[in-house]
């Protein structure tokens, strides 16, 4: 599923002095998180007060929401901040080892946090409008490109992140679980993708820390001609495979293949990328990021068309079919 939405302030309302939370965000919390999330979601209002009163601050509107509850704050001294408010566990403590690993000009800064509550302050990035406000498709990989770049670095030692072999897994997990296909993905696509996945993985290049969900939407301006990532998911992987997210994003009505096609150019050159390599993630992504979005007849389509774009993409560069690659 695609939970990734623009930051952008909305009014959080008081009643009787009860918060009033946004029904989408306790509908994905609820979905995401199961009971937890729902018990999570009954403790906010207490780790809100908890914040204001251990750093102090005070929390203002949030942000449009997804699965965190994620707004800024004023500083005694009158500095503004973010607090961004996690339910703990697995997928916190890798944001909070990314935030702390990754290279520190490229990410937002991590100012201080509580991992047992899931608190995180950080740096307030002004103005903080996202990647996906630059018109120009072609500026704006220009300018993930060199946040990518500055961000992405070699694996530390001793990490606990996860990686990307756990999307293989995901893969293998669908063939098993659906033998005549998902949704409009076909059965065969779905083995393809696992097949392509395992051939990545048995055929490894470097591996690298990776932000883990680089998209237009967590790339933010910090002004001065500067840019900025936030909300890493931190994975180990092939820089490669971090591409796939922002090439999945802000795609046109028409004409999707020719800027999928400029796009890949442009981060295959200015990052020294693998091209084949580069298309072969893209697919496997793909299949991934449609299954993770089928519900009943439902499914996101802009996704499921890049699983038809990055297949003819790698025919047209390469001159074989993605199922005729040498796996043993």
């Amino acid at each position: 599923m695609n939970l990734s939405i623009p930051m952008k302030k909305i009014e959080c309302i008081h009643q009787e002095g009860k918060m009033k939370l946004q029904s989408k965000f306790e509908q994905l919390v609820h979905l995401y998180f199961g009971d937890k999330g729902a018990s999570w979601l009954k403790r906010l209002p207490e780790l809100i007060h908890y914040c204001e009163q251990k750093w102090p601050l005070k929390v203002q509107d949030p942000y449009a929401l997804s699965i965190n509850y994620v707004a800024p704050a004023l500083l005694n001294n009158g500095n503004e901040v973010v607090v961004k408010i996690c339910l703990p566990g697995k997928e916190f403590l890798n944001e909070l080892e990314a935030l702390q690993l990754l290279g520190e000009k490229s990410i937002v800064k991590l100012i201080d946090y509580d991992k047992d509550k899931g608190l995180l302050i950080l740096q307030k990035l002004s103005p903080g409008i996202t990647l996906a406000e630059v018109k120009d498709d072609e500026e704006a990989c220009h300018i993930a490109a060199k946040v990518l770049r500055k961000l992405t670095i070699a694996v530390p030692v001793n990490n606990r992140l996860p990686t990307t072999q756990a999307k293989e897994d995901s893969l293998r997990t669908l063939v098993i679980e659906n033998t005549q296909g998902v949704g409009p993905i076909y059965q065969d696509t779905l083995e393809k993708a696992l097949q392509t996945c395992t051939y990545l993985h048995q055929t490894p290049k470097q591996q690298l820390l990776l932000h883990g969900d680089f998209h237009h939407y967590n790339i933010l301006y910090s002004g001065e001609d500067s840019w900025a990532a936030i909300d890493p998911k931190g994975l180990i992987g092939e820089l490669e495979f971090d591409v796939i997210q922002f090439l999945l994003n802000k795609l046109p009505n028409q004409g999707v293949y020719e800027l999928t096609e400029k796009r890949v150019n442009i981060f295959t050159e200015e990052l020294q990328l693998d091209k084949e390599r580069l298309l072969l993630w893209g697919f496997c992504k793909a299949v991934l990021a449609t299954s993770w979005t089928i519900d009943g007849d439902r499914y996101d389509q802009e996704f499921f068309q890049m699983i038809d774009i990055f297949e003819r993409l790698y025919e047209v560069h390469f001159g074989k079919l993605i199922k005729n690659l040498d796996i043993d």
